[in-house]
């Protein structure tokens, strides 16, 4: 009889503690891992908000701006919004499930090899303020780039190229690709898959770096957004590590995280998650691109790149976000310290009109004097809240001001990347928008 009692009152404990976790946030330990929990939970008019993020969602597909889309919300490490809107294709076949797969594009730069420098940067083996050239050597016998360091890098304050297109040098005048640099069937010299039918030389990465040691530096300081680095600093960390890039990410990052399908290349590893296509490709591919990176850059490197690469689910996504948020720890693990989060994720060079961290974008500098029309991301976002977005139609932001983590996924280079009315009609601030001014409300109608 007794045992029977205990029994009882452990269920009645059990049910009684599963309604009090879903209607009262659960307070967690700094450095905890990500929880589940609900908009009632913070006392949110949880009917206005998914009315609103609906309409906002809904109006960007029926104006092709994506086909479907991704929103996860998370608030003091607790995940209190995910929903999948639309479809894979405008033919409206297969739903977004919230367990996709997503190109992430230059999401990538952010959780590739970002994190990788501030472990580098840690361990003394990086410093942000001498000649990147010291690392990089082919840089030493380049005048304009020998004194260049990795904090005018990372800050895009460093006056490179913003972009090189690489894939024209592979193709010939007809549109045909060069032999010599590509073939449609692999060999030990053309082992780097970057789509079906398409190999690419395995020193191809070479002629690549030399293009970029090569090319032209602006003689004037100021922000000039460039990504050509992001295609070195792979090289750059495995020469430091001994590890390949990918390797390294997987063993110090992606695996002891809990990121189930976070990495590059998917469709080399039987996911049973369905992968979201992006675009349908009448250049290079000619074909729709779908479980191989969209970025040609990316692509001509087999796929492994600093650039973009990345896939990954918005879960997996929210846990490295909550990771940075939590400046570094996450499970109670430590990945990058503290001081190293915070000097990378501030505004570098305000005075030079730059709002940019090191390798994270920040909102612009006076955000919250901007209306939401004008504003990048939303005017409610804390001045130190960072993240980055993705050409594919991706955004990841953290705001460590009000204990916020926001992914929006979607694909809105379908099926062409002519396609821009993702920014016309500016939704992925729009949607972030909605839930600062839902958490104001809930502040102003406490007792």
């Amino acid at each position: 009889m007794r045992n029977y009692l205990y029994i009882l009152f452990g269920l009645f404990y059990a049910v009684g503690f599963a309604q009090v976790e879903r209607t009262t946030p659960l307070l967690l330990p700094v450095g905890s891992s990500l929880q589940e929990s609900s908009l009632k939970a913070y006392a949110l008019d949880s009917a206005l908000i998914y009315r609103n993020v609906d309409s906002i969602v809904t109006n960007g597909i029926k104006n092709n701006a994506f086909p479907g889309a991704q929103v996860l919300i998370a608030k003091e490490g607790n995940i209190i919004f995910h929903e999948a809107y639309g479809f894979h294709t405008y033919d409206s076949i297969q739903p977004v499930a919230k367990n996709d797969i997503y190109d992430l594009a230059s999401v990538t730069k952010i959780l590739g090899p970002l994190p990788a420098i501030m472990k580098l940067v840690d361990e003394g083996k990086l410093s942000l303020d001498v000649p990147f050239s010291t690392y990089w050597k082919p840089w030493k016998s380049q005048k304009d780039k020998v004194n260049i360091t990795l904090r005018e890098i990372l800050a895009h304050q460093a006056g490179l190229e913003p972009y090189i297109v690489f894939l024209s040098k592979t193709l010939k005048n007809n549109g045909r690709f060069k032999k010599r640099f590509i073939r449609s069937k692999p060999n030990k010299r053309f082992s780097n898959k970057a789509y079906e039918g398409i190999y690419v030389k395995n020193r191809y990465n070479r002629k690549m770096y030399r293009i970029i040691n090569r090319s032209k530096v602006s003689a004037e300081k100021k922000y000039k957004y460039s990504g050509l680095t992001f295609l070195i600093f792979p090289e750059l960390i495995s020469q430091i590590t001994g590890i390949p890039y990918e390797d390294y990410m997987e063993q110090e990052f992606y695996r002891p995280l809990g990121m189930k399908t976070f990495g590059f290349l998917p469709s080399t590893k039987n996911f049973n998650n369905k992968i979201v296509p992006t675009e349908v490709d009448t250049m290079y591919r000619h074909t729709l691109t779908q479980g191989w990176v969209h970025d040609e850059n990316a692509s001509l490197l087999g796929g492994i790149s600093g650039n973009a690469g990345l896939f990954g689910t918005a879960d997996d996504l929210a846990i490295i976000m909550q990771m940075f948020l939590q400046n570094g720890l996450y499970a109670c693990k430590r990945y990058i310290s503290e001081k190293t989060i915070k000097e990378f994720t501030k505004v570098q060079y305000p005075d030079n009109d730059n709002r940019r961290g090191l390798g994270f974008d920040k909102p612009y500098l006076k955000n919250n004097t901007f209306k939401i029309t004008n504003a990048y991301p939303a005017p409610e976002v804390g001045a130190s809240s960072f993240g980055h977005s993705g050409f594919t139609g991706t955004f990841v932001w953290a705001d460590p001001e009000h204990q916020m983590v926001y992914i929006f996924l979607s694909n809105r280079v379908y099926p062409t990347r002519e396609n821009r009315n993702i920014y016309r009609l500016n939704i992925r601030p729009s949607v972030q928008q909605i839930f600062y001014q839902a958490f104001d409300n809930a502040k102003q109608h406490q007792p």
